[in-house]
């Protein structure tokens, strides 16, 4: 009943004084409406930290930023009709750097959890896990109860890896070392100043890949997470524009071609997510 109302209403009154009730560059995210700035510009800044190949890192005969999240989002860009610039920082300012509208959006391997909703809009793209490796042959994971393993302290993996002790080693609790990065961690395993160390299951074929015999990867992922790209909640348009653009991917098969490229395709989703949710 009210609707008429408000038709009748709009139609007593000139035609101006019912539409500016709605701001001229404010239009409906699911539209596909983006941020005035954005609009405007025609950029997105999107941080990175590309020390996590085969989603990010710099081409070692190149030096020039590549892997599957760069591919990635530079499909979205183009669905967008906008250019993505990369801006290289750290990942303990990634966070920060899109609350404070430094940035744009994350998109660097990041993994969807729940504390990181309290600040964060995630959209996952990828499916992920938490998985041992070692450079020696060790078959069962519950022979590493007792040993020291290693993994990025900017992660959860530590955490992942004492609750995943405290769960299977009775007695016998794994020893976790908090390294500078997942780099780091494969050095000091090879340095044997770890029995192993955790990395996210989509990166392992990758490194085993480039030093082939080198890495042995134990058991199966004991985690189940997405990887997600992460927007400030102060605006939600360009967060719903790439979740839009993200669908349209799948649907065209880019995002299926794109895993491919880079040894990925049983990482792939069905459904995009945001803050775990099938959109």
């Amino acid at each position: 009943m009210s609707r008429p109302i408000a038709l009748l209403a709009c139609l007593a009154v000139a035609v101006t004084a019912c539409t500016a009730q709605a701001p001229k560059d404010l239009k409906p995210a699911s539209d596909g409406g983006l941020p005035p700035k954005i609009a405007e510009s025609k950029t997105v800044v999107v941080g990175n930290v590309p020390n996590y190949p085969p989603l990010e890192f710099k081409d070692p005969s190149t030096n020039q930023l590549t892997g599957f999240d760069i591919d990635l989002g530079n499909a979205i860009g183009k669905q967008l009709g906008v250019t993505i610039q990369w801006q290289e920082t750290s990942f303990e300012q990634l966070q920060s750097a899109v609350t404070t509208g430094r940035i744009d959006m994350i998109l660097s391997g990041m993994s969807d959890l729940p504390e990181r909703r309290k600040t964060l809009d995630l959209v996952g793209y990828m499916s992920s896990g938490a998985q041992f490796f070692s450079t020696s042959k060790v078959a069962d994971p519950k022979d590493l109860c007792g040993k020291t393993v290693g993994a990025s302290r900017r992660t959860s993996f530590p955490g992942e890896i004492k609750k995943w002790s405290e769960q299977n080693c009775s007695g016998k609790p794994v020893k976790v070392v908090g390294t500078e990065g997942s780099a780091d961690a494969r050095t000091q395993l090879t340095q044997g100043r770890l029995d192993a160390a955790v990395q996210g299951s989509e990166t392992l074929p990758y490194i085993a890949k480039q030093d082939p015999g080198k890495f042995n990867v134990i058991g199966d992922p004991f985690t189940e997470v997405n990887q997600a790209m992460g927007f400030g909640k102060q605006d939600p348009r360009l967060r719903d524009a790439v979740v839009k653009a993200l669908g349209a991917l799948m649907t065209d098969g880019t995002y299926g071609r794109l895993l491919d490229k880079w040894g990925l395709k049983d990482n792939a989703i069905k459904q995009v997510t945001l803050n775990g949710t099938a959109k």
